[in-house]
């Protein structure tokens, strides 16, 4: 078998009836390569053998276009190494020793920027958090104890010898036995009520949110979204074109009563009911009752953004608000991304049945079928029971992160920032001492330049926030890294505040 080389492709078309020899146009291409940047310093060029074969020229003609381009500087070779691409080339050596003999190029002018009203009303609204993994990061799951071993073997099981109904495209919903899974997953753990047909695999939330914003919302809809809330189902919504009504959140949820008085004749609510975001809050079962029968009602929808349920330390497990309703009106949105690991972006939406061919319609025309690398892994991943074990093992080590955060605030911060324990979720509200001196946003600043997360809580509402705080993440940092970087955000606040 002949061995298969790893040169990076290039194009060369050499022409038999150019008065130029055929050396000197390979060296010509290359050299033109190399200096345009398709041929990076450090490059391996094909062997002089598998390039004569290729261009069906002999090998001599080849060799003598490398020779020229090894004498000039543009390559550079070694034993057993090959040729490649010099790390310094003869024009960087050039440029150097000319730099302040010529004036540098100008650049030509490109287009004016300009983009739609609806892309940088988009742009405002988004949160200004970053998405690296430094502390105090909200949602971010800890990676480093993830079973890597066993998702590893998984799908090399799995892709080594593929089906070609695998390889060949999948369903628009998604791969069959992964929505099954999942529905037999929400059925058991969320009292979620729904077949394997009811999901749609999604490339994350996000994209599940969006989705089902275009299939409901025109233009003008009227929308109830909770006051403070998450940017990215604002941004959803609004994309959409819809309109949206901020509806306040207390200590039992949504406040369906100031949302009816405000905007009666709206045609969806997009509610956090198990964990409100980013308050923390969980919605009553006399608020759920009471947004089902306005539901009811106005003929509307309840879009049920379930993102972090499955970390709940104490009491019992909610079920779903979904699970509630008789009606069909609740599309339930989930994600594995925040109990797994972010690049995974594997989400899903359970639809009410009235509404599946509708959405799977609508993809086929916006979306195609979701990407099929990951889902045969993840639906063996739950069928052999590590995803069930996974969330086990995690609930109880953020469990004891969360007390172990609240013992480092008390200690480090205790005069500047205060904490309570919350029975579920991936993140504290920290509150503002009144001798701080500052606002949330302030403090969000001075975080931010020390190298901390530490999302204002006032930045989450859309009107004027009646609340202050920090938005702090503990789950994906050890106890080691959570009081570092408590001390730290304890140092800069208190220097900020002198």
């Amino acid at each position: 078998m002949a061995r298969t080389s790893k040169a990076p492709l290039l194009t060369l078309a050499l022409d038999p009836g150019a008065a130029e020899p055929a050396y000197r146009q390979l060296y010509e291409q290359v050299r033109a390569a190399i200096l345009e940047g398709r041929l990076t310093p450090g490059t391996r060029l094909a062997s002089s053998r598998a390039l004569a074969r290729e261009l069906g020229i002999s090998r001599n003609t080849v060799l003598a276009a490398f020779e020229m381009l090894l004498h000039e500087g543009y390559t550079e070779s070694g034993v057993g190494s090959g040729t490649r691409v010099s790390v310094v080339l003869p024009e960087a050596l050039l440029a150097a020793r000319d730099a302040d003999a010529r004036p540098a190029p100008a650049k030509p002018a490109g287009p004016a920027l300009r983009v739609s009203r609806l892309a940088a009303s988009l742009d405002a609204m988004r949160q200004r958090t970053r998405t690296d993994q430094r502390a105090f990061r909200p949602g971010l799951p800890e990676m480093r104890r993830f079973p890597w071993n066993q998702w590893g073997r998984l799908a090399g099981r799995l892709w080594r010898h593929p089906p070609q109904d695998l390889v060949g495209g999948g369903a628009l919903a998604g791969y069959a036995p992964l929505c099954d899974a999942i529905a037999h997953y929400v059925a058991a753990v969320r009292g979620v009520r729904c077949s394997g047909e009811q999901v749609m695999i999604t490339s994350g939330a996000q994209q599940g949110l969006d989705l089902v914003a275009r299939l409901l919302l025109d233009p003008g809809d009227k929308v109830w979204m909770e006051d403070p809330g998450y940017a990215g189902l604002r941004g959803a919504i609004t994309a959409a074109g819809a309109v949206i009504q901020p509806v306040p959140v207390d200590a039992d949820g949504l406040m369906v009563a100031a949302g009816i008085e405000r905007a009666p004749d709206a045609v969806l609510a997009a509610v956090t009911p198990s964990h409100q975001y980013p308050t923390g809050a969980t919605m009553s079962l006399a608020r759920r009752l009471e947004l089902l029968e306005w539901v009811r009602r106005a003929d509307a929808w309840v879009l049920e953004d379930d993102y972090d349920s499955e970390y709940r330390y104490a009491g019992k497990p909610l079920s779903a608000l979904q699970g509630l309703d008789d009606t069909g009106r609740v599309i339930y949105v989930g994600t594995f991304s925040k109990v797994m690991f972010p690049g995974l972006r594997l989400g899903y939406v359970i639809l009410p049945e009235a509404l599946v061919g509708p959405f799977l319609a609508m993809r086929s025309v916006l979306d195609d079928a979701p990407a099929l690398g990951l889902q045969p892994v993840l639906a063996a991943f739950m069928a052999d029971g590590h995803f069930a074990a996974h969330v086990r093992r995690t609930r109880a080590l953020y469990a004891e992160r969360q007390q172990a955060f609240l013992e480092l605030l008390a200690r480090h911060a205790g005069g500047l920032l205060r904490a309570e324990p919350d029975d579920a979720g991936m993140h504290l509200v920290v509150g503002l001492e009144p001798g701080l001196g500052m606002s949330d946003r302030e403090a969000a600043a001075l975080a931010d330049g020390a190298g901390i997360s530490a999302p204002a809580l006032s930045s989450y509402f859309m009107g004027p926030a009646d609340r202050q705080g920090l938005v702090l993440g503990y789950t994906g940092f050890s106890a080691a890294e959570i009081a570092r970087a408590v001390r730290r955000l304890a140092a800069v606040l208190e220097a900020g505040n002198n």
